[in-house]
């Protein structure tokens, strides 16, 4: 039996092809509009989905473009209009749609269509879906980075993505590649041992992808600032991520200012993600969708209230800890529905598997971005605990107040407006 999510606004239209295509055989779900329809993929993935094209909340295009960014295209969709033009089909069918049906629809052309379109279904996902940029959000300040992304992308320009550990700055790089050409990603600095530039020259006409650079010591900088023409030399484009500290390092002659100064042509910051809490629900939902799909934890979804309290929590960790919190949560909530008591449990055990966190701080990452992480959660833990007031927080980590400033401001964490005089 073959599920089918019929999405249109007309109830007329939902009612009688879901009478339909039920005396066929098949088990039909319905949504009126964008926002059931997410709803209903994030419970589980159809084998096809009719959906409507003209709706008033958000337009089936627009919904086709969303699940194809969010790696959820992975059933065929059939879209449905009465009022089609034939560059919207072409469109529909270039972001990944199986076809295109024109209402009044014909009996006969309707049960083809849907006969062929599952006849191609894939079948589900044994694993999880490679993520995309989708999972940033759609917060302004995320749509002006995107923005940003997108004027960058076509360039050969050296770019640096600063912004804090499980930010998306991997997400952020992999935007930038451009598909069926190389890309090389150095689990290490071996690569800066290699004099020939072996490993390097892999990434010709392709992407180099450097994690964490400033933490590379004095030699690793050395070489990998010897190496830079023969990068150059292979037409690589050259992306590398470091923490929000990094400008302050060089300043202050920690890091090689000139390697910085070709490593940082472009320069783009990450927010982190509790600059966009309304994001978080979204962005959390996705990745339990994508979960469940890949039968990574069983079906579940989040109550209202789990959602807000994942809003709420100042995610020291970024999206690497959200996903690994959404996972635990899953995975201990004893119902269907995962319940704050649930998202309690996740954040103060962390997860169970190869993500281990400690306090719901991620462990899988390199000494100084962990280092880091806990200290941007430590600081923002006491300036909470003191309600804002810096003297009481200078006092109690055992920092001068300039000193502790200072230290906010390396961090990425900002002090609160209100006077604490």
């Amino acid at each position: 039996m073959s599920q089918i999510l019929v999405v249109d606004d007309e109830v007329g239209i939902r009612e009688l092809l879901s009478e339909i295509l039920s005396d066929e055989g098949h088990q039909v779900r319905l949504a009126q509009n964008a926002t059931e329809a997410r709803q209903q993929r994030g419970r589980g993935r159809p084998d096809l989905v009719l959906l409507d094209i003209w709706m008033p909340d958000t337009d089936g295009i627009t919904l086709l473009k969303e699940w194809s960014a969010s790696g959820q295209l992975t059933m065929p969709v059939v879209m449905m209009s009465g009022h089609g033009t034939i560059d919207t089909a072409v469109e529909a069918t270039r972001i990944g749609a199986y076809g295109f049906l024109e209402k009044p629809i014909a009996l006969q052309k309707l049960l083809a269509t849907v006969g062929k379109a599952l006849a191609q279904s894939p079948a589900p996902a044994t694993a999880a879906p490679e993520r995309s940029i989708a999972f940033l959000g759609r917060a302004p300040l995320i749509v002006d980075l995107k923005a940003r992304l997108e004027r960058v992308r076509e360039l050969r320009t050296p770019v640096m993505l600063l912004g804090e550990p499980g930010s998306g700055r991997h997400l952020c790089a992999r935007y930038l590649h451009h598909v069926n050409t190389p890309w090389v990603a150095p689990a290490d600095t071996a690569y800066l041992d290699d004099p020939a530039g072996k490993q390097i020259a892999q990434a010709s006409d392709g992407s180099l992808f450097l994690r964490a650079v400033d933490a590379l010591g004095r030699d690793a900088q050395r070489a990998l600032l010897h190496h830079l023409p023969g990068i150059e030399r292979c037409n690589a484009r050259l992306v590398s991520t470091a923490g929000p500290s990094l400008p302050q390092r060089v300043a202050d002659g920690q890091f090689d200012s000139k390697l910085y100064s070709v490593l940082a042509a472009v320069t783009l910051r990450i927010p982190s993600l509790r600059e966009h809490p309304e994001d978080v629900p979204e962005i959390a939902n996705l990745l339990l969708a994508r979960m469940v799909e890949a039968k990574e934890v069983p079906l579940r979804s989040f109550s209202t209230a789990a959602l807000n309290q994942l809003r709420m929590y100042p995610w020291p960790g970024n999206l690497a800890q959200l996903e690994t919190v959404v996972k635990s949560s899953a995975l201990v909530a004893p119902g269907d529905e995962i319940v704050p008591s649930d998202v309690s449990t996740a954040l103060s055990q962390g997860d169970f598997g190869s993500n281990a966190s400690l306090s719901g701080l991620p462990l899988d990452l390199e000494l100084r971005e962990a280092r880091d992480a806990f200290e941007r959660a430590y600081f923002e833990y006491h300036i909470a605990r003191e309600g804002g007031n810096m003297s009481r927080v200078a006092e109690k980590v055992g920092l001068e107040r300039t000193h502790l400033y200072r230290k906010l401001k390396q961090l990425g964490v900002s002090p609160p407006r209100k006077s604490d005089a």
